[in-house]
C-alpha cells in the first residue's frame, strides 16, 4: 500500500513540461498552427498576386455566360453560364466512369479466370491480352481506339446493321432504347413497392440466416421477389410502362434510341480495356490467395467447378480483391481526364475552355481538384463499406 501510494505521488510530482502525454498533445497542436499559418500565408501572398494583375479570387465569373458548345451531355446552349458548361463536363466525365467501371469489372473478372483456367488456348488469349494493354500507355491506346478503329468504319449510310437495330458507324453506335410511356407512373409506384418487398424480405431471411446458420440465398430471394411484382405491376397498368424507341436514319445520322459519338466509344473502349486488364491481374492474384485446401475440400464434397468458384473461392478472395479492385477505380475516374486527346469534353476538358476564356486558372483548378476529390472520395466510400461487409462475412 505504501509502495502504491509512493508511485503515485511520484507520477503527480512530474511537471507538465516534462510530461510524455502533455508534450505529445503540445507538438500535435504546434504542427496544426505551423500548417494553418503556412497555408494562410500561401493564400494571401496568392490573392495579392491575383489582385496585382487584375484577377479576382471570387467564383463571380461562373453565372456569365459562356458563349461556346460542347458536343454533348444534358441540355446546355452556348448562352448558359460557365456553371452549366462545367456540369455538363462533370456529367460527362460519370456517365463514362460509372459505364466504364462496371463494364471494365466484368472484363477483368472474366479475364482474371481466363489466366488461370487449364485450357491452353483460354489461358494464352488472357495472358497476351493481359501483358499487352498493361505495358501499353493508356494516352496510345486511346489514339489507336479513336483514330485507327471508330474512325475507320463505315460511313453512316453504309452503317454496320447488327441484330436488334444496332447500327455502328464512324459516327459512333444506334442502339435501341426504352421511353417512358403515360402508364410509367403508376408502374413507378409498384416499383416502389417491389423494392419495399425485397427490402423487408432481405431483412427477415437474413435474420434467418443468423438464427439457423443455413444460406439464406439472399440475393436470388429478392431478386425474384422484385422481378416478379415489377412484371405484375407491368401487366396490371392500362398499357406497357415503357415503349422501345428504335433509332433510324434520318439525314445525316441516326434519330432515336440511343446513339453514342464516337468521342464517348474511343473513350469508354479505352478506359475498359485498360483498366481490364489491370483487374484482371487483381482477380487472378485474390484467387491465388485461396488456401489450396479450400479448392480441394469444395471437390471432395461434389462441387463442380463453377459452383468451387462461386461458393468457395470468390468469397474468401473479395478480402484480398477489394483493396487494390478500389485502386483501380479511382485511377480509372483519374484517368478520365485524357479524354481531351481524342475531343470527349468531359470535366477536364470544360474546365480548359472555360480557363483559356476567363483566365481564372486558380479558380478553375481548384474546380477540377475539388470535382475529382469529390469522385474519388465517394468511391472509396461505397468500397469500403462494401470491404467493411465482406471482412464480417469472411468471420
Amino acid at each position: 500500500m505504501a509502495r502504491a501510494s509512493s508511485v503515485l505521488t511520484a507520477r503527480r510530482a512530474v511537471p507538465l513540461w516534462r510530461d510524455v502525454r502533455i508534450l505529445r498533445i503540445l507538438s500535435q497542436v504546434a504542427f496544426v498552427v505551423l500548417v494553418a499559418v503556412g497555408a494562410g500565408v500561401l493564400y494571401s501572398n496568392m490573392m495579392h498576386g491575383l489582385r496585382s494583375r487584375g484577377l479576382g479570387g471570387s467564383f463571380g465569373f461562373l453565372e456569365l455566360e459562356a458563349g461556346f458548345d460542347v458536343g454533348e451531355g444534358i441540355a446546355y446552349d452556348a448562352s448558359d453560364s460557365y456553371a452549366r458548361a462545367f456540369l455538363v463536363g462533370v456529367v460527362n466525365t460519370l456517365r463514362v466512369t460509372v459505364v466504364g467501371i462496371i463494364v471494365a469489372t466484368i472484363l477483368g473478372v472474366v479475364m482474371g479466370v481466363a489466366r488461370l483456367s487449364t485450357n491452353w488456348l483460354v489461358n494464352k488469349i488472357a495472358s497476351v491480352y493481359i501483358e499487352l494493354i498493361r505495358n501499353t500507355p493508356l494516352l496510345v491506346q486511346l489514339f489507336v481506339w479513336y483514330f485507327a478503329i471508330i474512325l475507320k468504319l463505315p460511313k453512316v449510310k453504309e452503317s454496320i446493321a447488327l441484330p436488334g437495330s444496332i447500327f455502328i458507324s464512324n459516327r459512333g453506335a444506334a442502339f435501341p432504347w426504352p421511353v417512358p410511356t403515360a402508364s410509367f407512373g403508376w408502374w413507378l409506384y409498384c416499383l416502389i413497392a417491389a423494392t419495399a418487398v425485397a427490402v423487408v424480405l432481405w431483412i427477415v431471411r437474413a435474420r434467418g440466416q443468423q438464427r439457423t446458420g443455413r444460406p439464406a440465398f439472399n440475393l436470388l430471394w429478392i431478386g425474384v421477389a422484385f422481378v416478379a411484382l415489377a412484371i405484375f405491376g407491368w401487366f396490371v397498368v392500362p398499357e406497357a410502362p415503357l415503349a422501345l424507341d428504335k433509332p433510324s436514319l434520318q439525314g445525316w445520322n441516326y434519330q432515336g434510341g440511343l446513339t453514342l459519338t464516337p468521342e464517348f466509344v474511343g473513350m469508354l473502349l479505352g478506359l475498359v480495356v485498360y483498366t481490364g486488364a489491370f483487374i484482371a491481374e487483381v482477380v487472378r492474384a485474390g484467387i491465388q490467395a485461396v488456401s489450396r485446401g479450400q479448392i480441394e475440400a469444395a471437390r471432395a464434397v461434389g462441387l463442380t467447378e463453377g459452383q468451387t468458384l462461386r461458393l468457395v473461392i470468390f468469397p474468401q478472395a473479395l478480402r484480398v480483391i477489394v483493396p487494390p479492385l478500389t485502386s483501380q477505380y479511382l485511377n480509372l475516374a483519374k484517368n478520365s481526364s485524357l479524354a481531351i486527346a481524342i475531343g470527349f469534353p468531359d470535366l477536364f476538358s470544360v474546365a480548359g475552355t472555360i480557363f483559356n476564356q476567363t483566365g481564372q486558372a486558380v479558380q478553375v483548378i481548384v474546380l477540377i481538384m475539388v470535382s475529382y476529390l469529390c469522385m474519388s472520395l465517394f468511391t472509396s466510400l461505397l468500397m469500403n463499406l462494401y470491404n467493411r461487409r465482406v471482412q464480417l462475412v469472411e468471420r
